[in-house]
């Protein structure tokens, strides 16, 4: 009986023992995948930590951003040749996915300028904007973009763009800013400019001067003016 007793004591601490041991080795399995996760989805870190108190300023901003963000998602869209909706879907779908895979919380995601001229000038050497193709096409490179900077990041080789001087950043700056005013001098002016090189397009305009639709020009001009001054003096 004695010899039983003990063994009956051995086998509970063992199993107890067992237990204690599969609870920590769970534990353990949750905060590694809890870890994993974290480190994927950075959402899951600020978001135990927001305040109800931020709330409002935070609806306030975002009302603020939406007001700006959809018509200049629209042009965007029409600067790279595609339907004004297609400027929406990017200017909504790319936050949303940044918010919980992003890292920083003042990072502007979403359509650009440049990157709508850039799309323009190049696949509309290889098809007509505005047409299927073409749209198939811009669609294939945002693709292939997509994978780029995924690897990129997977890869962590971001840190090559800090080997782009300051000079050629500037550069193509200022150009891509001539470009895109340049590009929508036909809808400034009210007429329809054939010429596609810029020099071209300037010297059409000057040319059909009196074809210019003279309550197109005045707003167009009043808008630019507004913003210089608001600009200025604010």
């Amino acid at each position: 009986m004695p010899s039983r007793h003990l063994f009956l004591i051995v086998w509970t601490e063992l199993t107890k023992r067992n237990e204690i041991d599969n609870v920590r080795m769970g534990v353990g399995v949750l905060w590694r995948g809890e870890m994993m996760f974290k480190k994927y989805i950075h959402a899951l870190e600020w978001i135990q930590n927001y305040k109800i108190a931020e709330l409002r300023g935070d609806l306030t901003a975002g009302l603020i951003v939406a007001i700006m963000l959809i018509p200049q998602g629209m042009a965007y869209a029409m600067l790279a040749g595609l339907p004004p909706v297609i400027g929406l879907y990017a200017s909504t779908v790319p936050l949303i996915i940044y918010a919980l895979f992003g890292t920083s919380r003042q990072l502007a995601v979403g359509p650009v300028a440049m990157v709508s001229l850039l799309v323009l000038s190049g696949v509309s050497t290889i098809a007509v904007p505005g047409t299927g193709e073409y749209f198939s096409l811009v669609l294939l490179l945002m693709l292939m973009i997509g994978l780029i900077q995924l690897l990129m990041g997977i890869f962590r080789i971001g840190f090559l763009v800090n080997f782009i001087s300051h000079g050629v950043i500037s550069g193509f700056t200022t150009a891509a800013a001539i470009m895109i005013g340049l590009s929508q001098l036909s809808h400034l002016l009210g007429i329809s400019l054939e010429s596609e090189h810029a020099l071209m397009k300037v010297g059409e305009a000057v040319s059909r001067v009196s074809e210019i639709h003279l309550e197109t020009f005045v707003i167009g001009l009043g808008g630019i003016l507004t913003l210089i001054a608001v600009k200025k003096y604010t």
